[in-house]
């Protein structure tokens, strides 16, 4: 894929490692409370959802705010594709990932072309807007088990998912783009939603191995970063797969040989309660092997864990800046390019919507 021009990001020199904390936003602008969270040392990311956007332009002000208060800070966002996409107007609406496992059935090589060009889209009309990147993609199976996963998985076979998600993670690659593979080793093989439960996962370590570990072993090439899934596989460890050693260290680490970023999943949701509270969750996933934290939705437990952090001195990490932009683009730029237009034909084409 060619890559159109674009300049450097200003973080690459960066000396400063961010900080192991990620927290959420309230609204459309920083409130001041806001803007002195930002500057502690103990903040290195912020996770955008659909209540901080309402226009592009609004989008761009906000994401300078936030630089302004601490230039070394990730900025994140939940664009996957389908329902999980957080930026709508102004941007182009993605495909859930299961329609290029629907395109492939006609055609494979047309479906990898189709997956590599929705994964550049994707990551240029984010990186325009002045975020670092998206928590993408999903590499759970689609066992028809859960539905919080459903449609956002790729495929039910490992080898198509593999196939799909390595094409979307170089058109991301070729953006500029950092990526993130959600959720080791897998979430889509239990019923239970981790945002409101505790999902338990009955099946063998073998069983595993053999089914959802597979697109992370595959593609951790591509992989910049992992999420781990707040579930329980209780036949191989007690603990959620992003509190346990076994999981992060001794499989994904030393097994998979993956170097990049570990991000916990939200340590609010309900899957994490299994750690017990938030001072528990944050030294479990930490001591775990967690690279970044994230603590999002509830204020209060965003300064519990951020005072928590403060007492324990936890250092920056520089393993994050990995996750930094890798290149700047402009809405003008993508605008007045041939690819973008490319591009945007052809997701257009597989969601329908001209809006």
């Amino acid at each position: 894929m060619t890559i159109a021009t674009s300049t450097q990001t200003p973080n690459e020199n960066s000396a400063k490692a961010p900080g192991v904390l990620m927290l959420d936003l309230q609204g459309h602008q920083l409130a001041p409370e806001e803007r002195t969270l930002l500057r502690n040392p103990q903040v290195g990311g912020v996770i955008l959802f659909a209540r901080n956007y309402a226009a592009p332009q609004q989008l761009q002000e906000l994401t300078a705010e936030i630089r302004a208060c601490n230039p070394d800070i990730l900025i994140a966002v939940d664009q996957e594709g389908g329902r999980v996409q957080r930026l709508r107007t102004g941007f182009t609406r993605l495909p859930p990932m299961l329609r290029f496992s629907q395109c492939w059935d006609e055609d494979p090589v047309l479906a990898i072309e189709q997956a590599m060009q929705c994964g550049w889209l994707m990551a240029v009309e984010v990186l325009a807007h002045g975020i670092d990147f998206s928590f993408a993609p999903v590499l759970d199976l689609d066992s028809g088990l859960s539905e919080v996963i459903g449609n956002r998985a790729f495929a039910r076979d490992p080898q198509r998912v593999t196939a799909l998600a390595s094409a979307f993670m170089s058109g991301m690659h070729d953006a500029g783009m950092a990526t993130t593979g959600k959720h080791f080793p897998g979430h889509g093989n239990v019923v239970a939603d981790s945002h409101l439960d505790i999902p338990v996962d009955q099946r063998t370590l073998e069983q595993i191995r053999a089914q959802d570990l597979q697109p992370f072993e595959r593609c951790v090439g591509l992989l910049d970063g992992v999420m781990p899934a707040h579930v329980i596989y209780e036949k191989v460890d007690p603990h959620c797969a992003g509190f346990s050693d076994f999981w992060l260290n001794t499989v994904l680490r030393g097994e998979l040989g993956f170097d990049g970023v570990i991000f916990s999943d939200d340590l609010v949701m309900a899957g994490a309660a299994a750690a017990g509270g938030m001072e528990q969750r944050i030294d479990a996933a930490l001591g775990a092997g967690c690279d970044m934290i994230l603590v999002c939705n509830d204020r209060a437990l965003a300064l519990q864990a951020l005072a928590h952090l403060e007492a324990r001195a936890v250092p920056g990490n520089p393993r994050l800046r990995g996750m930094q932009r890798r290149r700047i683009w402009t809405p003008e730029l993508l605008r007045n390019s041939e690819q973008w237009g490319r591009a945007h034909a052809t997701v257009v084409a597989l969601t329908g919507d001209t809006s």
